[in-house]
């Protein structure tokens, strides 16, 4: 089953999601995000990126969102 984690634009880049993360798969980004990584643009002209390589769709970084900004959805 293939997974995707999908960050909705009401994000507050709060960052909770990405200090949560046990495999470091997200990160907070102000500049210009890496290309090689999904990017969701959020507020603030913050961005956060996900390493789909590295994510295992744990479902952690869902609940340290206190805002419900993240969704996770399965592919089968």
């Amino acid at each position: 089953m293939t997974f995707a984690l999908h960050i909705e634009k009401t994000c507050t880049g709060c960052n909770n999601c990405v200090v949560a993360c046990p495999v470091n798969a997200l990160e907070l980004v102000v500049d210009e995000p890496a290309t090689a990584k999904k990017t969701y643009k959020v507020q603030g002209g913050k961005s956060i990126t996900v390493d789909e390589d590295v994510c295992e769709a744990c479902g952690v970084c869902l609940q340290a969102c206190p805002r419900d900004c993240i969704q996770l959805t399965g592919q089968g």
